[in-house]
């Protein structure tokens, strides 16, 4: 029985060099722990990281046979939303804890009715597309938004 690599070391993204292979992963896919994957190139891997991880397109991981594994966002449903007050808009997205991905021109959040239909509403244009989701980190430049807690410990690292 042959043993799979294990990745259990990340490289963050511009602090790597050299060729890797690719693995893409959705939004959520890239906050694991533990997980069996595969490269596009079909070669399955294991991660098994100290603890739980977000990982943002462009980090590497290393795997145990030295080799490096790219990850990088897939594509996934989202909501491209534009509108005259992009900063009301970009603040009731904020309000509700809703990862976002802000460009000069455009918010993009994964699809969700409710927040689609609330942001219609405050005169968004709300549109459905498929695209690599890469959201904003969090008030610390990293991590995800989990819930609405705001007690010391929710941003504590």
């Amino acid at each position: 029985m042959s043993s799979l690599p294990i990745a259990q070391n990340v490289i963050p993204a511009g602090e790597w060099t050299g060729a890797a292979e690719v693995c893409a992963l959705d939004y959520a896919a890239r906050f694991l722990r533990r997980k069996r994957l595969e490269t596009a190139q079909g070669r399955p891997f294991l991660v098994d990281l100290a603890h739980t991880t977000s990982l943002n397109h462009g980090d590497a991981l290393v795997l145990s046979d030295g080799s490096l594994v790219e990850i990088q966002a897939a594509d996934e449903a989202l909501y491209q939303v534009t509108g005259p007050d992009m900063v009301r808009l970009a603040w009731h997205v904020g309000n509700r804890h809703t990862p976002c991905q802000i460009n000069a021109d455009q918010l993009l959040i994964q699809q969700d009715a409710v927040i689609g239909h609330m942001l219609e509403h405050l005169g968004a244009t709300v549109t459905a597309i498929t695209a690599p989701f890469t959201p904003e980190g969090g008030a610390y430049g990293h991590g995800r938004t989990h819930s609405h807690e705001h007690g010391a410990t929710a941003h504590e690292h």
